[in-house]
C-alpha cells in the first residue's frame, strides 16, 4: 500500500533526512507533508515568496500510524499531543485544570509510531486551543474548525522506517502571487462557518472536567 504526500518550502527537498527540523513542532520532529498538492503550494509561499511543492511516495506497508482525524480520536486527543510538543502558555488556573484534565484522560500512545496524521496547529488553530482551554470557546467550535478544511491537516514522518519508505518523484514551483489569494479566501470562508458562536447544548471545559466526560462520550462526535 502505498500515498502521496507533499511538502511546501522554499527550497526543492528530494532526500528528507532523519532527525532534522524543529523539536517543538505540533507533532515533535519529523517530516511535515500534506496529502493535497495544492496545500503544499500554500505552505511554500507562507512566508510571502515563492518556493516549491516536492512530492512523493511513501509505502505505508507495516507502518505503524496514527490518524487524530479518524474516529476514534477527537479534537481532545490532538490538544494532548500538543502539549506533548508545542509551547503552550495557560496561565489561569482553569487552563492548567484543562491540561490535567485532557492528560488523564485523553492520552495517545504514540510511541515508536512511525507516522501521525492530525491538524495542523497554525495560528488560528493555536488561537482557538488556548480560546477553549480558557474556557471562552465551545468543544463544539473548536471541533468544528478543525474538522472545516483539509488544509487543517498534515502528515508527519517521525521514524527512521518510514524515511526508508520515502521516495521523491518530482517537484514544480509555488508562485505566491497565484497561490495566496485562495488560500488566504478558503480560511477566511472557514472562519465565517466555524465561527465562535455556541449552542445552547455545546460544551465547555469547565461542562467537560466537572462531569469528567470520557473519549467515548458521544457528544465529541
Amino acid at each position: 500500500m502505498s500515498t502521496n504526500i507533499y511538502h511546501g518550502s522554499e527550497i526543492i527537498v528530494r532526500q528528507p533526512k532523519f532527525g532534522s527540523g524543529r523539536p517543538y513542532n505540533d507533532f515533535g520532529l519529523g517530516f511535515y507533508c500534506t496529502e493535497y498538492r495544492q496545500h503544499a503550494a500554500e505552505w511554500a509561499v507562507s512566508s510571502g515568496r515563492n518556493g516549491f511543492v516536492s512530492a512523493y511516495r511513501l509505502d505505508t506497508s507495516g507502518l505503524r500510524m496514527i490518524n487524530l482525524c479518524g474516529p476514534q480520536y477527537t479534537a481532545l486527543h490532538w490538544l494532548y499531543m500538543l502539549f506533548n510538543y508545542r509551547e503552550f502558555d495557560i496561565p489561569s488556573p482553569l487552563s492548567q485544570q484543562a491540561r490535567e484534565y485532557i492528560n488523564r484522560w485523553f492520552s495517545v500512545d504514540h510511541q515508536g509510531c512511525d507516522c501521525i496524521s492530525g491538524y495542523r496547529a497554525d495560528d488560528v488553530c493555536f488561537a482557538f486551543a488556548r480560546d477553549f482551554l480558557a474556557g471562552r470557546m465551545s468543544y463544539q467550535s473548536l471541533d468544528a474548525y478543525l474538522r472545516s478544511s483539509s488544509a487543517n491537516r498534515e502528515f508527519v514522518l517521525k521514524s527512521n522506517r518510514a524515511f526508508d519508505r520515502i521516495t521523491f518523484t518530482g517537484h514544480e514551483p509555488a508562485v505566491y502571487r497565484d497561490i495566496y489569494p485562495s488560500g488566504a479566501a478558503r480560511e477566511l470562508a472557514a472562519l465565517k462557518s466555524a465561527g465562535r458562536k455556541s449552542g445552547r447544548k455545546d460544551l465547555f471545559i469547565t461542562d467537560m472536567i466537572n462531569e469528567e466526560v470520557k473519549p467515548y462520550d458521544a457528544r465529541l462526535r
